[in-house]
């Protein structure tokens, strides 16, 4: 005997219900104060920490992409080090500018629909994660079809840490058995206040037609130029490790390298030196036919390694080849090589000086990934700020490779697995996401007559802490299994009452909800 089927329609109640859930949560958890914020997120941020290197493993287990330990960096950054970058920020106590006599208040968007990718899980789950309980916000995760056994785990493992420290029951929750018309219904419901849409473009486009607010981002396709007064072979490094970190499944990393003449051979010779494979026209012509068999990027490709890849384009190369060269004469569309390759493939032009150079950027960028970011290696200041003056990108990693270096892991930018675009990318947002783009500020604004004193706030304090451990979401009590699972979520909270509810109390809730449902009736 079969179970009964699982309709749309009931997995889409089923979502309304989760969203009314997070909706709850994010109602009791805006009134928190800064100190329960902080134990909350560090207590969240710690178990993702100490769990970095099972989810990295699991996570290329599972969709094939990618290196483990280079997961395990991101996973790492994007917990605890996510955390200690904010930890001095506040967004939960209001701020006072005397000398204008405006009081800003903190207001959390609310419920943040998560859409998480398959080429960075487990590291985005944490990072979207972190950020909203920094700021107060309760969180639906929907992970990857293709990544949702390592992304579902880990976001009930959040969960379970959550509430052990005191944040309400629904704060962190999980969207199972992900389907495009289920995705749609939730980034439509009015009950989402913001959606930050990390994916492929057609998702992100999604989001912004759904009616409700997205942060959403943009496509790479990250070209990055070696002039003559670089270091050839501090460039060489960066690019060959930035290239293969993670097998290239950050959208941050280099797509085509462009070297200014001067500095091609050099160059070069120390690309060899680092694990590069520069190929002849042969060997590029093979690669180009085997990624691009249809003109579109060989999805087999994504996030394997240089070795793997050239062993089914045909080609042989040393065991230990980290980043594959196909080289060509110029930058235009119908060159596939010009694209954003999510594998470790880079593309490579030489042109005669640098202004060309940085032409045949803007003409990378004009292919693909506009708005996103670029990287330049030099010592010439003049280079480097035309260079960003004409690139039409939002972040430009100097001196750095650009995997880590615009995603904010080895520059000062903000450390993000969603980088805005801008309005040259089509995102509502130009900055890498961080804290401050979940949350408001309503202002408190005093008559600016001199003759208005500002209001004395000293010892006032917005928000407090729990009074006790909080309670589970309110369900109905004769659902199938409820029982259960109220019993065991109130035993995992510290000093949970394991007392039912009194005859009197049940009585009063029975009489509540029949008078509701008479109402309905009578219409």
């Amino acid at each position: 005997m079969t179970g009964p089927v699982v309709t749309s329609t009931a997995a889409t109640w089923r979502a309304k219900q989760l969203l009314a859930r997070a909706h709850w949560a994010a109602g009791a958890y805006a009134g928190y104060d800064r100190a329960s914020v902080l134990r909350i997120a560090e207590a969240v941020a710690r178990a993702a920490h100490a769990q970095a290197a099972k989810y990295a493993e699991w996570a290329v287990k599972e969709t094939g992409f990618g290196v483990a330990e280079h997961k395990v960096l991101k996973n790492q950054a994007c917990s605890l080090g996510v955390l200690e970058r904010y930890r001095d920020e506040d967004f939960a106590s209001p701020r006072l500018d005397p000398a204008a006599k405006i009081m800003s208040l903190p207001r959390p968007a609310g419920v943040v629909l998560a859409l998480t990718p398959s080429t960075n899980p487990v590291c985005s789950v944490f990072f979207k994660v972190i950020l909203c309980l920094l700021t107060r916000n309760a969180i639906v995760v929907s992970p990857h079809p293709m990544a949702k056994e390592c992304c579902g785990d880990a976001v009930r493992m959040l969960a379970a840490a959550a509430t052990e420290a005191g944040a309400p029951d629904g704060v962190i929750s999980l969207v199972e058995d992900v389907t495009v018309p289920l995705i749609e219904a939730l980034m439509a419901d009015p009950v989402t206040s913001v959606i930050v849409a990390t994916g492929g473009t057609a998702v992100v486009r999604a989001a912004h037609r759904s009616g409700n607010p997205a942060l959403g981002v943009g496509p790479g396709n990250v070209p990055v130029l070696v002039d003559a007064t670089a270091d050839a072979a501090a460039a060489a490094r960066l690019i060959t490790e930035s290239k293969a970190f993670d097998n290239s499944v950050l959208c941050t990393n280099e797509s085509v390298l462009i070297a200014e003449a001067a500095a091609a051979g050099p160059l070069l010779t120390q690309l060899k030196r680092c694990g590069g494979v520069l190929l002849d026209d042969a060997g590029r012509d093979r690669l180009r036919d085997f990624l691009f068999p249809d003109g579109r990027l060989n999805g087999e490709a994504i996030g394997k390694d240089a070795s793997w890849i050239a062993a089914r384009a045909g080609l042989r190369v040393p065991p230990r080849t980290k980043v594959l060269l196909a080289p060509f004469r110029l930058v235009l569309p119908e060159e596939p090589f010009a694209r954003e390759k999510l594998c470790p493939v880079l593309g490579v032009v030489t042109t005669a000086t640098a202004d060309r150079g940085i032409e045949a950027a803007r003409a990378v960028i004009r292919i693909g990934g506009a708005g996103h970011s670029a990287a330049i290696h030099s010592q010439d200041p003049r280079t480097v700020l035309r260079f960003a003056e004409r690139v039409p990108v939002l972040r430009v990693a100097v001196n750095a490779g650009n995997s880590t270096g615009s995603a904010g892991l080895d520059t000062n930018l903000a450390p993000s697995m969603t980088l805005g675009t801008g309005f040259a990318g089509r995102s509502s947002i130009g900055e890498n996401l961080e804290p401050k783009h979940l949350v408001n500020w309503a202002r408190v604004a005093y008559h600016s007559a001199a003759d208005v004193p500002f209001g004395d706030f000293t010892g006032l304090a917005a928000g407090q802490p729990p009074d006790g451990p909080v309670p589970p979401y309110p369900i109905a009590s004769n659902l199938a299994g409820v029982a259960g699972r109220a019993s065991a979520s109130a035993s995992q909270r510290p000093g949970a009452s394991q007392q039912a509810l009194p005859d009197e109390v049940r009585q009063q809730l029975r009489a509540l909800i029949i008078e509701e449902l008479s109402q309905l009736i009578k219409g």
